[in-house]
């Protein structure tokens, strides 16, 4: 039987445990709620550590920050999630200095809050995989031409320490292309930090990526080692380069340039010795031409630049990846590995995926937990994802053809179980060329009648008779 993640809440608020226990049981997650951390420590002692831990800062008796240290001590590898009042910057430095996998301002969006917590269990599942295989961490997966153009790239940056800037929409896998990088680096034996520019709330990023003395603000009762230095001798990988604030900008710059920066409070320049490799779903050129990033950073991260595809232009990798996420998703559970109907497969394979790989690694998950059989049916589907578009659409990028455009939204309404779909396309397919040739013809019935090959009687009949009026 599958394993359900198991996450601990420990909160002396009621509501706030109520809470987070419906919304992460909702996930299929088991979940423990204790309304003080000594009450915790005693279960930790009783039995097994759970998978993630989200605690509140302020408790009575032992404070989170006290439960952090003794759960450090205890479960060094535990992700442990503290909650601060939203205000509390403090409460949040001290968290990171402490060792919190990450922090929770409130009041708090319940799905970010689970969404945080599932990154959390993920990071614990990674962890407990790489002790009990010992082997790499997977490479990238693909066989359509503009993947294997990412490949040839990694490839010929294989023994370079150069600048990497890596293009691509959010769940391209930019995060993979950049440790592949670094494990084909020279630099594969030194660290490979990660840090999201996004992700950091702007008060702590400069505190983030250089470090702080002790006493250089409210709150930093030691010195603290900055993401520049953790990564010394090898990779830092910005994530959501297009969202640093610019006064970072500039000391980032000069990190570029000259290898050395001040920690936050600091009076002496560190040195490091620190591969750069950057990723931003935006269109940093713009940004630059608004004026909301700086052009000769731009040009220092811009050294070589990778572009991850979209999943939508590389649909033939569809079938492929699925079966790689059904099978990771199958041992992470503990289960048999599922396999889809070729119709599955074909209507999955039409769809535009604006999630990317990281939706269909997602729905892998899912249907390994909620499809009944070994072998996935269109029934078995989420309802949402079988109502979605088909991808393909009439004169698309490129100017896509539309009779396959065509044929692909007969082919999944047919999968859907639809039937009659000529009474469907038919008025929607006049009316569409009735659209289009008013228009162009600036809304002169006889000129949009000639270009339509009828008569304008038959024009405004027809006008009529799909309620265009």
């Amino acid at each position: 039987m599958a394993r359900k993640e198991h996450v601990w809440v420990i909160d002396d608020d009621h509501s706030i445990r109520w809470v987070l226990e419906k919304a992460l049981s909702r996930e299929t997650m088991a979940v423990s709620a204790f309304d003080s951390g000594n009450a915790a420590l005693a279960a930790l002692e009783r039995g097994s550590a759970p998978d993630a831990i989200v605690a509140d800062i302020r408790m009575p008796g032992i404070n989170g920050l006290e439960l952090l240290a003794r759960l450090r001590e205890q479960v060094p590898d535990l992700p442990v999630i503290i909650m601060t009042a939203h205000s509390d910057l403090d409460s949040a430095v001290a968290a990171y200095q402490g060792g919190a996998f990450e922090y929770l301002p409130k009041p708090f969006d319940v799905d970010e809050a689970v969404a945080l917590v599932r990154r959390a269990c993920d990071l614990r599942r990674q962890q407990a995989a790489s002790a009990d295989h010992g082997g790499p961490m997977p490479e990238i997966i693909g066989e359509a031409p503009a993947m294997q153009e990412v490949f040839r790239a990694i490839g010929r940056l294989s023994r370079s320490n150069i600048t990497v800037l890596i293009n691509g929409e959010s769940g391209t896998g930019k995060e993979l292309v950049a440790r592949a990088l670094h494990r084909h680096s020279p630099r594969a034996e030194r660290p490979f930090i990660a840090l999201n520019m996004a992700a950091i709330p702007r008060d702590l990023l400069e505190s983030e990526l250089f470090g702080h003395e002790r006493g250089s603000f409210t709150g930093a009762q030691a010195a603290r080692q900055g993401r520049f230095e953790q990564a010394d001798g090898g990779t830092l990988f910005l994530d959501e380069i297009g969202d640093m604030p610019s006064e970072l900008q500039t000391r980032l710059l000069r990190v570029l340039a000259e290898g050395e920066f001040y920690r936050v409070g600091g009076h002496s320049p560190i040195k490091v010795d620190v591969r750069v490799i950057a990723a931003t779903h935006q269109d940093l050129e713009n940004r630059v031409r608004q004026g909301q990033f700086r052009e000769d950073l731009f040009h220092r991260l811009n050294v070589i630049r990778i572009h991850l595809p979209p999943l939508r232009k590389r649909r033939e990798d569809i079938p492929l990846l699925m079966a790689h996420f059904l099978k990771l998703a199958a041992r992470e559970l503990d289960v048999e590995p599922k396999t889809l109907r070729s119709d599955v497969e074909g209507f999955l394979q039409q769809l535009d995926w604006p999630g990317n790989v990281r939706q269909l690694e997602n729905l892998c998950r899912w249907l390994t937990v909620m499809a009944s059989g070994r072998e996935v049916h269109m029934e078995d589907l989420p309802s949402e994802l079988k109502l979605t578009p088909i991808g393909a659409s009439v004169g698309g990028e490129g100017g896509g053809d539309w009779r396959q455009a065509l044929s692909d939204w007969a082919a999944a309404t047919l999968i859907r179980g639809e039937s009659e779909i000529l009474n469907t396309a038919l008025p929607e397919f006049e009316r569409t060329l009735i659209n289009v040739a008013l228009k162009h013809s600036g809304g002169h019935r006889q000129d949009a009648a000639r270009l339509l090959g009828w008569g304008r009687n038959t024009l405004t009949r027809k006008i009529k008779e799909l309620n265009m009026e």
